[in-house]
């Protein structure tokens, strides 16, 4: 490759003929104007091309031993890293159908030899332009790319932190420590996963959706900061007239919700099933649970999930008022209760993931510090009662 006269924050023209004659010529025009580096063949430039800078067009001769320019105009086109490269044709004749077949190429004009100098000038100018709006065009549109990405990270960033803030609220007031809300949260991604390829499933759990209800998790007993702690934190099983009152902890949760929407002035979608999952997770497929006595399909399945991940947890889980359940022990408790308590096609998905289960809840097991922690959680709030 030969540059003549570099001139810094110039645009480069590389001009491609195995003729010296027309190199020559080509540089005296265009090296007043232009950074201009030559190639005497189709080979030459492509490897100059793999190790130099880029040029901001290319001229290229068509009638060339070895390689024609048709050949090295496809071969400039299929490497990404010189496709948007303007290519001008140059020849001496050119038929109707070896003009059709460099613009098939990629090409954007033709110059017929011999040259005119103006011609030539006012053809590189005008390709040079287009390539620069087109460069201006897609670097905004990449701009505004990553704009749009890096403000939906913000805006998903928000949305965790205000679901976490929140549930951090409520499990300050419970017995649960937070690694029930993370158990909780895997439980049911798992659940969704299992059930997205089943015919009664199909239509609601997607990408999309499974990742709203592994956000909506945590705020599923997020009610219960509205229950006294003297039933709240409860160390033994509640009165009839106690356990009305806890029942309420799924209207006082999905209203809550609602509350703050209405102060947006929106609905928020990933507050959705956020809603169903707390007021509707105590739900019994067989139409016994609370708030509403909702039975079978009635139930939206974001709380059906949810019910099964639930009560999993809380059997095996430690708590101040109770020793964990074994693993066999809880798998058997929803197993039996598979069409009562439970949607018998997810009952029968958990069965399925027993195992995966088992290890999410080894990998987000509460230690020993955890249990401390959440009983001088517990005695602080009932002296303070």
């Amino acid at each position: 490759m030969d540059t003549v006269h570099y001139h810094p924050e110039v645009r480069s023209v590389l001009v491609i003929d195995d003729t010296p004659f027309n190199l020559t010529l080509m540089s005296a025009v265009l090296s007043k104007h232009y950074n201009v580096q030559t190639a005497s063949s189709g080979q030459q430039a492509l490897d100059m091309l793999q190790s130099s800078p880029l040029p901001d067009l290319i001229l290229l001769d068509i009638m060339m031993p070895a390689m024609d320019g048709y050949e090295v105009c496809r071969r400039l086109k299929a490497d990404p890293a010189t496709a948007s490269i303007p290519v001008i044709f140059l020849t001496a004749n050119v038929a109707s159908d070896d003009e059709e077949k460099g613009f098939e190429l990629g090409a954007v004009d033709y110059i017929t030899k011999p040259i005119k100098q103006r011609v030539v000038l006012a053809r590189i100018r005008t390709h040079l332009q287009l390539k620069a709006a087109a460069d201006f065009l897609e670097d905004k549109a990449a701009f505004l790319e990553n704009e749009v990405s890096r403000r939906a990270r913000e805006i998903e960033a928000i949305q965790d932190v205000t679901i976490l803030a929140m549930a951090s609220l409520a499990e300050t007031r419970d017995n649960e420590t937070g690694n029930h809300i993370r158990r909780t949260q895997f439980y049911v991604r798992a659940l969704a996963e299992r059930l997205r390829s089943h015919p009664r499933f199909s239509g609601f759990l997607n990408d999309h959706t499974i990742k709203l209800l592994f956000k909506s998790v945590p705020l599923h007993d997020i009610g219960k900061v509205g229950i006294p702690d003297r039933i709240l934190l409860k160390p033994c099983k509640f009165t009839p007239d106690e356990f009305e009152i806890m029942k309420t902890h799924t209207t006082l949760g999905r209203d809550a919700i609602i509350t703050a929407e209405r102060r947006l002035g929106i609905e928020v979608e990933f507050l959705t099933y956020a809603k169903e999952v707390a007021y509707s997770h105590q739900e019994k497929w067989d139409g016994s649970g609370y708030p509403e006595g909702l039975a079978g399909d009635a139930i939206p399945i974001s709380a059906r999930i949810m019910a099964v991940a639930d009560v999993y947890d809380a059997l095996i889980s430690r708590r101040p008022y109770k020793e964990p359940w074994s693993h066999d022990k809880a798998v058997k408790l929803i197993a039996d209760n598979r069409g009562t308590h439970f949607d018998p096609d997810i009952a029968d998905a958990f069965i399925a993931l027993q195992d995966e289960f088992f290890a999410i809840s080894q990998r987000y097991a509460d230690t020993d510090a955890d249990i401390e922690e959440k009983r001088r959680q517990i005695e602080q709030l009932q002296a303070g009662s």
